[in-house]
């Protein structure tokens, strides 16, 4: 291009963990069927994409990855936050292979074309952000408050669990007795 850009291919497998949330249609069958849906409410539906997923994306020299998981997403219709996935570059050496998280304003095109031809060299990989630490204002407040809903169930089972236990110790104990 005149200002010194150009455009070209790259790769990008998807390696997604969890479901993704896209818009629901007409043919999902809703548990609100015949209700009217409150102003304000999205309705939608999670899926997992397939194992080995692979996407071409057409991109300029001076797309950044953000810009590039953006496209990603909206080739898929993925309405979940762009902040809860991150673009890998991966790359094989002797025999080991090393993923190293994008920055958001790196260009993937142009790290693309420096690497050459190989993709044991290098390739792309989206995954969710796993940064260690949880970026809350990415969920919306219903998958918060499905969150707290797990939290509760998990810590009321524990809870079933030590009770019965302690109630078997004490039997022993008082058979022993």
């Amino acid at each position: 291009n005149k200002d010194g850009s150009y455009a070209g291919f790259i790769k990008v497998q998807l390696k997604l963990v969890r479901p993704v949330a896209v818009p629901a249609t007409n043919r999902v069958p809703s548990l609100q069927a015949g209700r009217p849906h409150p102003q304000g409410v999205k309705r939608r539906t999670s899926f997992y994409l397939p194992k080995g997923t692979v996407k071409h994306l057409h991109i300029l020299s001076h797309t950044r990855a953000s810009e590039v998981i953006d496209a990603l997403l909206r080739k898929f219709t993925v309405i979940d936050n762009p902040r809860k996935f991150a673009l890998f570059e991966r790359s094989e050496k002797d025999e080991q292979v090393y993923l190293r998280k994008l920055g958001d304003d790196e260009q993937p095109l142009r790290l693309r074309l420096l690497a050459g031809p190989s993709e044991k060299v290098l390739s792309f990989i989206l995954k969710e952000n796993e940064t260690g630490e949880v970026n809350w204002d990415a969920f919306t407040l219903p998958e918060l408050h499905n969150f707290l809903l797990i939290l509760q169930r998990e810590e009321e089972e524990h809870v079933r669990r030590l009770r019965h236990r302690y109630a078997c110790c004490r039997q022993k104990m008082q058979e022993a007795l």
